[in-house]
């Protein structure tokens, strides 16, 4: 049916297609001029074009579905002011502006080009012209004054390839076409098809060329079916409606047609936009039913646009059908790509909140495979996340305790892993494994098997939580030492070793920084939540605080990157005897010699402790 309607002929146009578009396109419900057949006096081509498509459009309502009627009955109230066709306008920079130039003309030539096959089968016109529109996230962020280097470009009646091979052919015809557009030879990239793939979201194939410096996708308007038991629709071509109503959110559902130059909203997303409202075009059950993914697509766009959730969807979002569809529709490896995205985004605070608000968290931080995989209490999590934004926004001061451990975005993003996994922090842990090797932790268990957490990111998680009472020890030592350890804190090569102890795994890079972080949201969360949490944020806060301190004087927040003065062959040299299994322990000995002793260079004074100990170390 696709390739079918890909080869009809198109009908040249007299009038330009924005002569077309600025038409009353409300006024679809007027008959055809009359024809007596006779080419002179045939109407003009776009009169015959707003004709097809009114008959078109009578039709597609006569056999409208029930959804899409009750959709649109939904939306009258949100539209009642509200045109579809809008006077709203979207400036463009001068390269979006270069850009739609191009791809208007390059519409304008497939009509055209269409003039003599279709003269050939004797004037049949079978198809109406090419229209483009750029669609979804671009619109929504032009309104919102954000510039978007991602254009979707929307067809009419043609395949995105189809265009696209097109668009390649424009260019090459002519040199005058290239000349007319500034088309230097860079500027038109290789064309790329992009197959369709349900797992990622991709339900339609798609083209995508780079076209002065934009990545530009090319794809035909659809219309989707959903089955109850996948989240994979059967995909059609469609009206420019149909495809917006097939989209998550009515922010991403507006259209800009390049020939009227003006806005399209056939959901009330102009209306949301401005009320700052995340809402489906389509009833919510419904929407979530065919897609659950669209669950976390709507937290992703309210967090990063600062958007409320409407509270229609919000009622059904959490509810236990959509939550079953969540783990027997969706992948957790698309689960993983949307809260990445939200953890990366600008607030992923607002995330986690709707996650708990919603109920999300046992269906999202899970080992699906295992039934009775545990559940774990959430009324303290709300105080972990909330105080890691605090500690990144308005307490991050130089020398703060993020500052201090937070030292990259993607140890930020690590870090609000870390914070979504506190919950599982009191839970014991498994059995050990057969030969007695440690069960991963529950809450590495619940990144890897909930959302296909990467193994850098799951080492850490792991490593947080088999270091964290050895952590709390140690903040213990410094900030509240017994009587009898006062000393002890002071001890640079005791602190400095354990510090590299945690860090310790070759290629790992386990991170000690957020080891310590995720010792800090527990230790919050733990002792100022519940009838004995009598403690204050502050006040825990300020322990921690202490205790980084101590380490900044003692110099030691980059232990683990302190190079050894002296390495195994040459110590076995000094000694005067054979490497052997005795190194590694004597290497370490060289390194604690090294910590209390950061300002010598000369490794004689290392050597010697090592000789001291030999009869200790084993070295013959």
């Amino acid at each position: 049916m696709l390739s079918r309607l890909c080869r009809l002929p198109l009908r040249r146009l007299h009038h330009s297609p924005a002569f077309l578009m600025k038409r009353k396109f409300g006024d679809f419900s007027s008959p055809p001029p009359p024809s007596d057949n006779k080419p002179e006096q045939q109407a003009p081509a776009h009169l015959e074009a707003q004709a097809s498509d009114s008959a078109k459009r009578q039709a597609i309502r006569a056999t409208t579905p029930p959804v899409i009627a009750a959709a649109r009955t939904r939306r009258q109230a949100v539209m009642a002011d509200s045109a579809v066709f809008t006077d709203q306008s979207i400036p463009l920079n001068a390269v979006e502006a270069q850009l739609k130039g191009l791809l208007v003309d390059v519409a304008e030539y497939i009509n055209k080009s269409q003039e003599a096959a279709e003269a050939e089968k004797e004037g049949k016109n079978v198809n109406e012209p090419v229209i483009l529109r750029w669609a979804g996230g671009w619109v929504r962020d032009k309104l919102l004054g954000t510039e978007s280097h991602d254009i979707d470009v929307a067809i009419n009646n043609m395949t995105g390839e189809a265009f696209a091979l097109r668009l390649r052919d424009y260019c090459d015809a002519d040199p005058a076409h290239r000349e007319r557009h500034s088309i230097g030879p860079a500027d038109v990239g290789n064309l790329h098809k992009i197959a369709r793939n349900p797992d990622k979201s991709k339900h339609l194939e798609t083209t995508t060329i780079k076209l002065f410096g934009l990545d530009v996708d090319f794809v035909n308007l659809r219309k989707e079916t959903y089955t109850e038991d996948s989240r994979n629709p059967q995909v059609e071509f469609g009206t420019a409606e149909e495809d917006a109503l097939r989209r998550d959110a009515t922010v991403n559902a507006l259209f800009y047609n390049l020939h009227t130059g003006k806005v399209e909203d056939f959901t009330g997303g102009m209306k949301d936009m401005d009320r700052k409202l995340i809402r489906t075009p389509l009833e919510p059950l419904q929407t979530f039913m065919d897609d659950p993914l669209r669950v976390l697509r709507l937290i992703r766009f309210a967090s990063r646009l600062g958007f409320t959730i409407d509270e229609e969807a919000k009622a059904v979002m959490g509810d236990e059908r959509v939550l079953e569809a969540l783990k027997l529709k969706i992948s957790r490896e698309r689960i993983g790509v949307e809260l990445e995205k939200m953890l990366k985004g600008p607030d992923p605070l607002s995330a986690l909140t709707y996650i708990n608000d919603l109920s999300l968290y046992h269906t999202l931080f899970t080992d699906s495979s295992r039934p009775d995989f545990p559940r774990p209490p959430l009324t303290s999590w709300p105080i972990a996340y909330q105080t890691l934004h605090s500690l990144s926004t308005t307490l991050a001061t130089p020398g703060s305790i993020y500052s201090l451990l937070v030292t990259s975005p993607e140890s930020a993003y690590f870090a609000w892993n870390l914070a979504a996994l506190v919950p599982f922090a009191p839970l014991p842990d498994d059995p050990p494994l057969k030969g007695g090797k440690p069960a991963p932790p529950l809450a590495t268990q619940a990144a890897r098997e909930g959302y296909r957490a990467p193994n850098k990111l799951t080492d850490v998680i792991t490593a947080s939580h088999r270091h964290r009472q050895a952590i709390l020890a140690m903040r213990d030592l410094v900030v509240r030492p017994a009587a009898s350890d006062e000393g002890k804190k002071m001890e640079r090569d005791r602190l400095g070793m354990k510090i590299r102890e945690w860090d310790s795994r070759p290629g790992v890079g386990a991170n000690w920084r957020l080891q310590v972080l995720y010792a800090v949201l527990v230790d919050v969360a733990e002792r100022t939540s519940g009838e004995e949490g009598k403690e204050t944020v502050e006040d825990v806060l300020k322990e921690w605080q202490a205790f980084l301190d101590h380490l900044v004087e003692m110099d030691l927040m980059d232990a683990p990157s302190v190079k050894r003065i002296i390495d195994g062959k040459q110590l076995a040299a000094a000694l005067g005897v054979k490497p052997g299994k005795w190194m590694g322990q004597a290497l370490e000995v060289v390194m604690a010699w090294q910590l209390r002793n950061p300002t010598v260079g000369d490794p004689e004074g290392a050597v010697e402790e090592v000789r001291k100990r030999k009869e200790e170390l084993g070295i013959k």
